[in-house]
């Protein structure tokens, strides 16, 4: 592949509260550390990638406030193109509260904003920049209706597409037949295989069962257990690096999204690819903030 990443996705504002231990329903917590980061799984994917050395485009909406113009000043300062992300009039920009835990854990709540205002008509605009790309990726935070429609054009112009179906959601046949290569965590690939309630998740089987659906590489991400990757001929589970110190895992499945874009986009095989993001996406749950741990080449290193 020698080309760039084009990215589809959310931009948000993170509310970020860290607390020694997440709330149970109807319990208060004291928290400390808050903070406001750039944050929604699109621009986040679209930052790990260009940090790591890719050309990445991005193709979103952000409202009309100070959240949206810090976030696209944000992106533009990582050297993302974005001119396709509109700005979307009497609209906020998306917002994320997120909790995280002293053992670095997370639960959050998404208010889209200006993310489920992005239509088919600005994918349309944005049909030539889909069409050139090397790796088109893109999330399930936007209209299904505007991923699937541009999952279509990068598939009918033989782009290899990645999708990271989150949050975990049921997809139509066709939608699954042109991805190329999913990305699922657990919760995600458990959602997609119909995995009976109750039954222990099995990565290698759940991975199989989504191969079956028609993507032809599935990779499941297990956090600090690794990876499990298939692919034709290949069935193997990566062990994750061991962090050395987890204060917040929130970044750390776009991380991985990203760095694998961006390898994948420097000619990396496969097995490279993710032993690369397996290490950008462990290296960034040593640091606070969905971006804030991203690392940058100068880091990594080459893939």
């Amino acid at each position: 592949m020698s080309g760039g990443v084009v990215v589809l996705g959310s931009v948000n504002v993170d509310l970020v509260l860290r607390c020694a231990t997440l709330p149970q329903p109807g319990q208060t917590v004291h928290g400390q550390d808050f903070q406001t980061l750039p944050g929604g799984k699109g621009a986040n994917q679209a930052v790990a990638a260009a940090r790591l050395g890719a050309p990445v485009a991005f193709i979103g909406c952000v409202g009309d406030d100070d959240f949206g113009r810090t976030a696209r000043a944000v992106l533009a300062a990582e050297g993302i193109d974005t001119t396709h992300l509109h700005t979307m009039a009497g609209t906020p920009t998306g917002v994320a509260m997120i909790l995280v835990d002293g053992a670095g854990q997370n639960c959050i709540a998404l208010a889209a904003g200006a993310n489920a205002l992005l239509d088919t008509a600005q994918v349309d605009a944005a049909a030539a920049l889909i069409e050139g790309a090397a790796l088109f990726v893109c999330q399930l935070e936007s209209p299904l209706a505007v991923v699937r429609h541009a999952i279509a054009i990068a598939h009918a112009a033989g782009v290899p597409v990645l999708l990271n179906p989150a949050p975990a959601q049921a997809l139509p046949a066709d939608v699954l037949a042109q991805v190329d290569v999913l990305v699922p965590n657990e919760t995600e690939a458990a959602v997609l295989a119909a995995w009976p309630d109750g039954t222990p998740f099995d990565a290698a089987e759940a991975a199989g069962r989504l191969r079956a659906l028609g993507p032809r590489t599935v990779i499941v991400t297990l956090g600090a257990d690794g990876a499990h990757v298939a692919a034709h001929g290949l069935a193997r589970h990566v062990p994750a690096p061991t962090a050395a110190r987890v204060v917040d895992t929130t970044g750390a499945g776009d991380t991985f999204i990203g760095a694998y874009a961006a390898a994948r986009c420097e000619g990396a095989d496969l097995a490279r690819a993710v032993a690369y993001a397996q290490r950008a996406a462990s290296l960034s749950v040593t640091r606070a903030g969905a971006t804030g741990g991203m690392p940058r080449r100068d880091e990594l290193g080459s893939p």
